[in-house]
């Protein structure tokens, strides 16, 4: 099983902090997209010009590959003025 967490504006758009799933996929990228489907508060959430993604506690890029006992955060970029 994998973890998935979501931080800040993710969670409260998609009204969890984390779920846990059988892996079925290769990518945070594919774990992204198969989320989004989930409805369409998910797909604004997950939209992925908006995300920073981490593994296991270490910054990740998007084709960064996962295993079955991966945890995987979604965080908003922060910006600041």
């Amino acid at each position: 099983m994998i973890k998935v967490l979501f931080f800040a504006q993710v969670r409260e758009l998609i009204g969890t902090d984390r779920l846990e799933l059988e892996n079925r996929y290769a990518t945070v990228e594919e774990l992204r997209d198969a989320l989004s489907q989930r409805g369409e508060r998910w797909a604004l959430a997950l939209e992925k010009q908006k995300l920073l993604f981490a593994v296991n506690h270490t910054f990740v890029q998007p084709d960064h590959p996962l295993t079955a006992v991966d945890e995987i955060a979604f965080f908003p970029q922060v910006t600041g003025g």
